[in-house]
């Protein structure tokens, strides 16, 4: 009988000890750093259709999002759907589209990116139109210009919306690494 206590104490010990990792990793799942899958091609050549990063959650408590940061938010057309871009234009700067190149307060935004796609009629930002990116806002891109539905078409993306910071990408293995953050010259 003895035995069968011990046992039994065994077991709920064992219990006890995979509900409390369990929750643990329920916290930091949804407070602190969360998997992502990117699906589509707005990213490419940095990321591409299945590659899987981590996002950190709340580094936007601490710090404010820099341009140039990948971000993770909640699609303005589709809650239910998530969106990975790089943030162009930051609060109060002056943002305009010229020759397909992004200018930020009448400076050219260098980037290594071949083309930005034209904006139509609709489109949030049009050609050679100078917008305020208004405060707690921020313009987003993705890195495939002429794939990519972004803030051209549904205008900045407030930091509430935000979910996070891509910081690492962990799959496919041939890439896995910090997420690394490019120079812009001002």
């Amino acid at each position: 009988m003895e035995m069968i206590k011990r046992g039994l104490a065994a077991i709920f010990d064992f219990l006890q000890g995979i509900v409390a990792v369990a929750a643990v990793m329920v916290m930091i799942y949804l407070f602190i750093m969360s998997p992502q899958e990117v699906s589509g091609h707005s990213m490419e050549p940095n990321f591409h259709d299945g590659d899987y990063i981590l996002t950190n959650k709340i580094i936007f408590k601490f710090i404010e999002p820099k341009r140039g940061d990948i971000v993770i938010f909640k699609s303005p057309a589709n809650k239910d759907i998530d969106y990975i871009k790089r943030i162009i234009g930051l609060p109060g700067e002056t943002l305009m589209l010229k020759e397909q190149h992004y200018y930020i307060n009448d400076q050219l935004l260098e980037e290594p990116y071949p083309y930005n796609k034209p904006v139509y009629g609709g489109s949030f930002l049009h050609e050679n139109e100078p917008i305020e990116v208004p405060p707690g806002m921020y313009f987003v891109s993705g890195d495939n210009r002429p794939g990519s539905s972004d803030s051209r078409e549904f205008g900045p993306i407030a930091k509430e919306d935000f979910i996070g910071q891509a910081f690492l990408r962990y799959w496919p293995t041939s890439a896995v690494g910090l997420i690394p953050h490019p120079a812009y010259t001002f």
